[in-house]
């Protein structure tokens, strides 16, 4: 275990230079959710949110859930490029652990887009945002789990693509898509007609985002969070167990 942590240390540590060095990545990352806020919250206050009603409390964790998702997803593409150019199996060659190297780049993914998230909940704050920082750093938490999952997924579907990176993008948002539609993030799914709500029921990021929305509003026991954590660590085994068996 120490020597797995330690190389997913140095695997971060190696990938997250360049991103540092293009931290404007990060600042324009944001714009798309803060579009968003601006044009899609407005069309939600008349709308039944539940809890105490307010609809930018209702709406940031689903755009923070949509940025870990859609990022995470796409995240194997750079290791498609690599793939091609050889510089990855040379990095195989080292003795360093294997789906270590690939965690090391999940994280890298996922750092900036908690500092995108902190951006985000600091801009709704003026605007009606409630703060309750112990459950929503419990919900941040809970996405890192998630998105190491994700990526995990997303690295190994790069790996059985190989050189097809237009596979790669296919399969990647063919999921990501109906995950993100039947997950709730943008409307609430008890507003849909039966036959959806069910089949959202099928969709375990619905569940994250129930989880996330209950922890932004201060609830930290509850079975929506319960059914969240679950999400959380059931994607993260399922994507470090698929990582270890695509890089064997």
């Amino acid at each position: 275990m120490m020597t797995f942590l330690s190389d997913t240390f140095l695997s971060f540590r190696r990938e997250i230079g360049p991103t540092l060095r293009s931290w404007y990545y990060i600042v324009f990352g944001i714009i798309q959710p803060l579009l968003y806020l601006a044009l899609f919250v407005p069309l939600l206050n008349n709308m039944p949110m539940g809890g105490d009603g307010n609809a930018l409390q209702w709406f940031v964790p689903g755009m923070v859930v949509m940025l870990v998702l859609f990022t995470t997803v796409s995240c194997g593409w750079s290791l498609t490029e690599e793939l091609m150019s050889g510089s990855f199996e040379r990095l195989l060659s080292t003795p360093i652990n294997r789906p270590a190297i690939l965690v090391g780049r999940a994280l890298k993914e996922l750092a900036p887009l908690l500092v995108q998230a902190v951006i985000l909940i600091v801009v709704a704050l003026p605007f009606g945002l409630q703060l309750h920082v112990i459950p929503m750093l419990v919900g941040l938490l809970l996405l890192l789990g998630f998105g190491i999952g994700v990526a995990a997924l997303s690295y190994a579907l790069a790996i059985a693509t190989k050189h097809d990176g237009s596979l790669f993008y296919l399969v990647s948002h063919s999921v990501a898509l109906p995950l993100m539609l039947l997950g709730g993030v943008l409307l609430p799914m008890q507003m849909a007609p039966d036959w959806l709500y069910i089949a959202s029921r099928f969709n375990p990021l619905a569940y994250l985002v129930e989880a996330e929305r209950a922890l932004f509003a201060g609830q930290m026991v509850s079975m929506t969070v319960g059914w969240g954590v679950l999400v959380s660590i059931g994607v993260g085994a399922l994507g470090l167990a698929t990582i270890k068996r695509a890089t064997l």
